[in-house]
């Protein structure tokens, strides 16, 4: 199963934030060294998206494809609410410095199990998802709930668990008249940090 950042486009239009097509999705190209994020220094988005890709990584079924440039989009499009987007950097950032002191390093350059187990170090699967709560609610709201949220209300991903037209993804009458796809439908939802777990 492959993402794309049409998926990504899919899930923001269906937030509100978007209008869909082409032109849609090259609005959320993530920053370089040269253009930054706003014109300045890209660091904080860069670290932000680096973080969230990885955590995608674990959270996602495993046998997911496109998670970079699908967790990318839909991040950078969440980040226009200045509150959320604030939120969503600063619990990222803690979660790196914690993969720092516990791993010694940064939570994106850890491997997969590394990731998986600081998440649940940290209680990110049975922390109840709170905005402003402890560091684990957190961690849980902004960044697993997050991506859980972007993967099952896309178009791709929600075809997995048998949404077939996620609400804002324009469906056609084919997919509603036929029968469900069985088995397709019956995949197991993800090997590591996920909706289940909490």
């Amino acid at each position: 199963m492959r993402l794309t950042r049409r998926d990504a486009v899919a899930v923001l239009a269906g937030l509100g934030i978007v209008g869909g097509g082409a032109v849609a999705i090259d609005q959320f190209d993530p920053p370089t060294a040269e253009s930054g994020e706003g014109g300045g220094s890209d660091a904080p988005a860069t670290s932000l998206l680096e973080t969230m890709v990885a955590a995608g990584e674990v959270v996602y079924p495993s046998e997911t494809e496109g998670i970079a440039p699908f967790v990318e989009t839909y991040v950078l499009g969440r980040t226009r609410d200045e509150q959320r987007g604030s939120q969503m950097r600063t619990t990222a950032a803690e979660l790196d410095d914690v993969a720092r002191d516990w791993y010694g390093s940064p939570y994106s350059t850890l491997l997969t199990d590394e990731r998986d187990s600081l998440l649940r170090e940290l209680g990110a699967d049975t922390a109840d998802p709170v905005a402003d709560g402890t560091l684990s609610e957190r961690i849980r709201f902004h960044v697993v709930n997050e991506l859980l949220y972007a993967f099952y209300a896309s178009p791709t991903g929600g075809r997995l668990v048998g949404i077939e037209n996620p609400i804002g993804h324009p469906g056609g009458a084919e997919s509603y008249q036929r029968a469900t796809m069985g088995s397709e439908n019956e995949t197991d939802a993800g090997d590591g940090v996920s909706a289940d777990d909490g």
